[in-house]
């Protein structure tokens, strides 16, 4: 069954850390790129982050320089470190892949910045 389980969300304050990891399905994770997107109350869901086969990142230009996607092909995962976390990073944070020309995605994890 394909899936994509994600975890690691919390409430953080200002300027702090957390780290968020999927676990894929092996059949959807070998192969595929891999993201991390959010959606806050209201808004449109957006990417946050992709990873390729090949380990090459890609960010959204509001996280650059401080959140961090990777992923262990051995462990079928994908994490994201998110560090000095703001307010408007407060969203539900979602994995998401593409495999055999269908999009999947995870349930979500919420992250919650206090100011």
């Amino acid at each position: 069954q394909v899936q994509l389980v994600e975890s690691g969300g919390d409430l953080v304050q200002t300027g702090g850390s957390l780290r968020l990891s999927c676990a894929a399905s092996r059949d959807i994770f070998s192969g595929n790129t891999m993201g991390w997107y959010r959606q806050a109350p209201g808004k449109q869901r957006d990417l946050v982050a992709t990873i390729t086969t090949t380990g090459r990142a890609n960010y959204a230009d509001s996280v650059k320089g401080r959140f961090t996607i990777s992923r262990d092909n051995a462990k079928n995962t994908v994490s994201l470190q998110m560090n000095n976390l703001q307010p408007d990073d407060t969203a539900r944070y979602y994995c998401n892949t593409n495999h055999k020309y269908k999009t999947y995605w995870g349930q979500g994890t919420q992250v919650t910045v206090s100011s």
